[in-house]
């Protein structure tokens, strides 16, 4: 299959903009200048997946961390009606 050919529902790989080959023609794009850019789109979308690693991790973290603290915190809540509580109705 022509790594350049999209598919929908298929994401987009660096080595497919890294492996992309194009036909020439009289007249057509500077081959260097094409596969610079595509070299830089395939770093960037490298980087991109990379951090949106980190960041699905770091939330996954968080999400367990509020988990367990409001399972710690559960009983600690004042009923809003107890004289103690600072919100009087």
């Amino acid at each position: 299959m022509d790594p350049m050919i999209y598919v929908a529902g298929q994401r987009l790989h660096a080595h497919q903009l890294r492996g992309a080959t194009f036909g020439t023609r009289w007249r057509g794009y500077h081959p260097a200048q094409v596969d610079a850019l595509l070299d830089r789109a395939a770093d960037e979308l490298d980087r991109l997946r990379r951090e949106l690693t980190t960041a699905t991790t770091e939330a996954e973290r968080i999400r367990q961390a509020l988990r367990q603290w409001q399972s710690r915190h559960t009983g600690c809540r004042e009923h809003p009606t107890s004289p103690n509580s600072r919100w009087q109705q």
